[in-house]
């Protein structure tokens, strides 16, 4: 994990897309990596993301909070992103620049838990906060795609049946795995820069 930290940080001090930095400390940095993510949707051609990096960023999605530790995140990681040729619809919006990445990662959730009751039996049940564990995890794999130089796009995928449906038959997610969102990832063709999203008014302190 250590050597997994340097290399972030390492990564995030490093020029990217004419980025210049200037961070001096660890606290700096990581200050740095947030406010320069950014939705980068269009990806140099024919490059692959080396299999170390892909598992750098996975361990840091997995390093997100989770809500009783019940860490229900699952992925598919799509190298041959080709497959998204007949799996989507010409008319959706996000198609082509899924195939035109390095890889696309799709975040799945388990949406239940298991328990062992008084008897000793298992029992399943819904995990009622699988959502708000996933968005932690999704950001945790940007934030690092980030930090390695690469470009990286969050788009929806749950709660709409008709991009989900299809995730699941192709990829043969079980019945209680649910796909959540779809990351496309890549190394940035061009420059894309960073919004700054600070708005002040938004905050109220002690009461609204």
């Amino acid at each position: 994990m250590a050597a997994l930290a340097a290399s972030l940080m390492l990564a995030s001090c490093g020029n990217k897309g004419g980025e210049v930095s200037h961070a001096t400390s660890s606290k700096d940095i990581a200050i740095e990596n947030i406010l320069n993510r950014k939705s980068v949707r269009n990806y140099l051609p024919d490059t692959a993301i080396a299999p170390e990096v892909m598992e750098g960023m996975l361990r840091c999605a997995m390093a997100a909070p989770t809500g009783m530790d019940k860490r229900p995140w699952r992925f598919v990681v799509v190298n041959n992103t080709a497959a998204f040729d007949t799996i989507l619809d010409e008319s959706d919006f996000n198609r082509k620049m899924y195939l035109s990445a390095s890889a696309v990662v799709i975040f799945c959730a388990d949406t239940t838990s298991t328990r062992q009751d008084s008897t000793g039996t298992t029992v399943v049940f819904p995990n009622p906060i699988w959502r708000d564990d996933m968005g932690a995890c999704v950001e945790n794999f940007l934030l690092a795609a980030e930090a390695n130089g690469l470009g990286a796009c969050w788009t929806a995928c749950y709660p709409f049946a008709e991009r989900m449906a299809p995730i699941k038959k192709v990829f043969g997610l079980p019945n209680n795995v649910q796909p959540y969102a779809l990351v496309a990832i890549g190394y940035p063709a061009g420059m894309t820069q960073p919004k700054d999203k600070w708005k002040p008014e938004n905050i109220h302190y002690d009461r609204w």
